[in-house]
């Protein structure tokens, strides 16, 4: 084994290492980002259902404005958790290359 095979055998190593060492911090943070996940659902929903629950007192309609509006703040949160899922997979897969 020549001395550059050696060097590149360390280097690739060292490499591996490293990697290894972002991608341990990176499962702590990406546990961390499951509660921010959960609220970035559920905030939208309950601010659907306060806003449907103050329309249904006030007026007088056929169908429930505090279940449409969960559902719109709920359908608004997945996209908000979509968003910033796809936006770190982009990052990670950046990383990887």
């Amino acid at each position: 084994m020549s001395e550059k095979d050696f060097k590149k055998i360390l280097e690739k190593k060292e490499k591996d290492k490293l990697m290894a060492k972002q991608r341990k911090n990176r499962m702590w943070l990406s546990l961390g980002m499951l509660g921010i996940v959960g609220w970035s659902i559920v905030i939208p929903a309950f601010i659907g259902i306060g806003i449907g629950i103050w329309i249904d007192k006030k007026f007088i309609t056929q169908f429930s404005w505090t279940l449409m509006l969960m559902f719109l703040g709920l359908i608004i949160g997945c996209a908000n958790v979509w968003y910033w899922i796809s936006k770190e997979r982009k990052s990670i897969e950046k990383d990887k290359k």
